[in-house]
């Protein structure tokens, strides 16, 4: 596994040289041909003409490629990378991000980017985040051609269900209909339907439906579950009661 840091002085050491600082993994693990290697790294990470320049010589954006490089050193499965643009402009960033999906495709190297910023998460097709310490939604991207011959970015949400089939909505969808506290479910013959309680010992909660219209208010079906809602939007589905011997 590799690791790429935020910061610099983590990912290089001042007093060695880009070649060196990329040697520096495979002479801890015991890998020949070390410098031969290193020179490779560094020119596929398009540095090879500043192979002898001290971290102090480099960019902050050529710093970041060498700390790439270290990590692909003892050819790992996956690379961590900690927000590893963080202190990039952000035409740096988008050339570093180049760089990662480039050596995603080429080496097949599993590249995963920690990051709270939202442009970042856009530069990767599949985005896994994380609320409240919970994984919360993956984003999947594709591209697709248009009839005019343009390719687009088609981007879609998914709410994660964890194996206790808890989930939680989105924000936006938690705020414009103002849930809180619990909410009603009502299982459909392909769907589940989420309402809002309104309070005042009388719940919303859907009425009979024909197939394409939209639920309303209405008396509580028999397939309606109330369950709490927190106000991170986690639902949780009930769990089936054990009938007493």
């Amino acid at each position: 596994m590799g690791f790429v840091w935020q910061q610099a002085g983590r990912n290089l050491l001042p007093y060695l040289s880009a070649v060196e600082n990329v040697e520096l993994p495979m002479v801890l693990d015991g890998r020949e041909m070390r410098r031969q290697r290193a020179l490779e790294l560094l020119d596929l990470v398009g540095l090879a003409d500043r192979a002898t320049h001290r971290p102090d010589g480099l960019s902050g954006g050529e710093q970041q490629r060498v700390a790439i490089a270290i990590a692909l050193a003892n050819d790992p499965a996956v690379v961590l990378a900690d927000e590893p643009t963080g202190e990039l402009d952000s035409q740096t960033s988008a050339e570093v991000f180049g760089l990662l999906r480039r050596l995603n495709r080429e080496l097949g190297t599993t590249m995963v980017i920690v990051t709270p910023d939202a442009f970042v998460s856009e530069q990767v097709q599949p985005t896994v985040a994380i609320r409240d310490g919970r994984t919360s939604t993956e984003t999947l991207r594709r591209t697709e051609q248009t009839d005019e011959g343009h390719h687009r970015v088609i981007s879609e949400e998914y709410a994660v269900l964890d194996r206790a089939g808890r989930l939680q909505l989105p924000r936006s969808h938690v705020e414009a209909l103002e849930l809180r506290n619990r909410v009603r479910l009502r299982l459909e013959e392909d769907h589940v339907g989420v309402w809002p309680d309104r309070g005042n010992g009388t719940p919303s909660s859907p009425g009979p439906q024909t197939p394409g219209e939209t639920a309303g208010a209405g008396a509580r079906a028999p397939n309606d579950e109330a369950v709490g809602a927190p106000e991170n939007g986690a639902v949780e589905a009930p769990k089936d009661e054990e009938a007493a011997p």
